[in-house]
């Protein structure tokens, strides 16, 4: 199999949107309500009935995350309750059928091609709907016996022919797809009673083998268990870059704005636009991507916390998106509470603690030509601190010779998190 995968754009674009969009907005209690609550078909099936969101402006979608920084967007376009956005030809379980009576995933993608960013396509290998998807100890039948029993005969091979057949309409029937975002295997897990499922399952290699043939460039996540493209730690942030054998591999960290990925009503975790251009900042000063989910609710809008932050961080990146697009892990060690991010020879100092007065840079005497705040241009000064100088009242002590010391102003800049722009010799 021939990896063909372009992933320039990848490291280059840095920040991107989840979006996680279905009936499970109706609800509105998380995207895994079915296996939460242990419902059925039958009682799943009035948020099908149900589903007509009113609102729905996907170039309105769009135009937020491009305002907000993000080069690329991925979408569920089925997420384990079985749903489709799309018109499929293989099932009735889908957006055309419902009071919406349209296609909502084909706007969307012809919104993110029109506004010039990249779009990729998450698609669950899990289907609670599906009647040939066994039952196991993560459906939402898995304590009803009568019904374990009863469907005990289910045939995988079935179903796996309808998931390779849907992944070959989404990627024949949309244009160019960048990103195949499949979720998730779980070979490992073992309920006694049943197994997860996996690479056999899936038949992952026949599975890749056919998204590479179909778009070749595409990049592959690593949730059928064939290694992928890049992999996704979710919920988390990486100490550091993240490496496989020993080597550095790309990752892209998926996160939420408040703990739930779906429209969750209740849900008030919710992170704030300096931890979330927090998050994007050690992120990329890790070597890594962020796709930052929104999950939209069932009239098919942002709701208002999401719009104010993505407003948010749209004004920070707008100052300092320079710091991110093209950026990776800096070639030295930070200052305390201190990120780096590198663009060859400029280096980005991202100030998570605001100091009083100074802030010192081991190893970086002698190696910067010039320095500015990047929020507005302007020059902040340096300095190397004689070490063999003696701390007498106002005069600063001795420090080492590799340290260059920039003298900040006392007022904090009034951004959600400064950066100064270091120009490299």
């Amino acid at each position: 199999m021939t990896n063909t995968a372009d992933t320039a754009w990848f490291i280059h674009d840095r920040f991107g949107m989840f979006i996680h969009w279905g009936i499970y907005a109706l609800p509105a209690r998380h995207e895994w309500v079915r296996n939460r609550e242990l419902i059925s078909n039958e009682d799943y099936q009035k948020y099908f009935d149900h589903f007509d969101p009113d609102l729905y402006d996907p170039a309105k979608w769009v135009a937020q995350a491009k305002a907000a920084g993000m080069k690329y967007v991925v979408v569920t376009t089925k997420h384990h309750d079985g749903f489709c956005l799309w018109d499929s030809a293989l099932t009735d379980y889908k957006a055309t059928n419902t009071p919406a009576g349209r296609d909502v995933l084909r706007p969307l993608v012809d919104a993110v091609h029109a506004a010039g960013l990249k779009i990729g396509f998450y698609h669950s290998v899990i289907d609670w709907h599906h009647p040939e998807f066994p039952i196991d100890g993560l459906h939402p039948m898995r304590e009803n016996l009568a019904f374990r029993e009863a469907e005990k005969h289910r045939d995988i091979a079935k179903y796996r022919e309808y998931l390779h057949g849907q992944t070959r309409e989404l990627l024949t029937q949309f244009g160019k797809i960048d990103i195949m975002w499949f979720d998730f295997s779980y070979s490992q897990r073992d309920w006694g009673w049943s197994k997860g499922k996996g690479k056999a399952d899936w038949d992952s290699e026949r599975l890749l083998a056919m998204v590479r043939e179909l778009q070749p460039g595409i990049l592959v996540n690593d949730r059928i268990e064939m290694g992928g493209d890049f992999r996704t730690p979710e919920q988390y942030q990486p100490a550091g870059k993240m490496m496989a054998d020993g080597k550095p591999v790309l990752w892209e960290a998926c996160q939420t704005l408040n703990g739930s990925w779906g429209y969750h009503r209740d849900n008030l975790d919710w992170k704030s636009t300096v931890m979330l251009i927090r998050m994007l900042v050690d992120t990329v000063s890790k070597d890594g991507n962020l796709l930052l989910n929104v999950g939209p609710n069932a009239r098919g809008e942002f709701e208002p916390r999401a719009v104010e932050r993505l407003q948010e961080i749209a004004e920070w990146m707008r100052l300092h998106g320079r710091a991110i697009y093209g950026c990776g892990a800096g070639d030295f060690t930070p200052p305390p509470d201190c990120r780096y991010t590198q663009r060859g020879d400029r280096l980005y100092l991202h100030l998570f603690a605001w100091p009083f007065g100074h802030v010192h840079l081991p190893g970086m005497a002698d190696r910067v030509d010039y320095a500015q705040l990047l929020s507005d241009g302007s020059e902040i000064k340096m300095q190397r601190i004689d070490p063999h100088q003696a701390a007498q009242n106002t005069t600063m002590g001795g420090l080492s010779a590799d340290i260059l010391t920039l003298q900040l102003p006392v007022q904090k800049p009034d951004v959600a998190v400064p950066v100064i722009e270091l120009f490299l010799k």
